[in-house]
């Protein structure tokens, strides 16, 4: 399998038009374009039912304390772990691309409808992400953020994080979650069912002065 896209190159940075925020000279950070990227496929294997894709960053600190504070710094060599930005499941074996602002075009406070996609298109269903989360204490965006939601890391991190966006061909038309399932859940679902898989990486940063790619 292949996977590709016009939005961005493999291992180069993301623009800010794909990415939840962008920095701001004014006040750190501000709203960006957050619309889906571009993505795009081919050499499917035979007998793939149907398609997931998830997008993951692997650099999320795994302790908050310092993340966006005034004077402080998250430290490079901090622990990390994942954040999921995107599950997209039951993707037709026919269908071979994404247009870019098909699936997110701006932020939606308190996040999209979901799982079933708001235009009805094909079986789709869309999992929610981390934000869902990462706002719950906010009462001006705490929703469930279905769908995707772009590039937002600390403004403050050290580390340039790195999005990875992967698509699996698996053996079910259907991915086996219901209800309002979470990309956790996506992913665990996958067990058992996977025919093969491929993989794409932007990086992004919110630090001025760190190189992004």
């Amino acid at each position: 399998m292949r996977l590709w896209s016009d939005s961005f190159k493999n291992g180069a940075a993301i623009p800010p038009a794909f990415a939840f925020a962008e920095p701001d000279p004014a006040g750190h950070v501000r709203l960006a374009g957050n619309r889906n990227p571009h993505l795009a496929w081919d050499d499917i294997p035979a007998g793939t039912a149907s398609l997931v894709l998830l997008c993951i960053d692997g650099d999320a600190p795994t302790v908050g304390t310092d993340v966006n504070q005034e004077g402080k710094t998250v430290p490079a060599d901090l622990p990390r772990g994942d954040f999921y930005h995107w599950a997209l499941v039951d993707i037709p074996p026919t269908l071979a691309s994404l247009p870019a602002g098909d699936y997110s075009n701006g932020v939606t406070p308190k996040g999209k409808p979901g799982p079933q996609l708001s235009d009805g298109a094909a079986q789709m269903r869309q999992g929610q992400n981390d934000y869902t989360g990462w706002f719950a204490a906010d009462p001006a965006m705490a929703g469930r953020y279905f769908g995707y939601d772009g590039p937002c890391p600390p403004w403050n991190d050290e580390r340039v994080h790195h999005y990875i966006f992967r698509l699996y061909a698996i053996d079910v038309p259907r991915l086996p979650v219901e209800g309002d399932f979470t990309a956790r859940q996506a992913l665990a679902a996958l067990h058992g069912h996977i025919l093969d898989e491929a993989q794409l990486i932007g990086t992004y940063s919110l630090n001025t002065t760190v190189k992004s790619a």
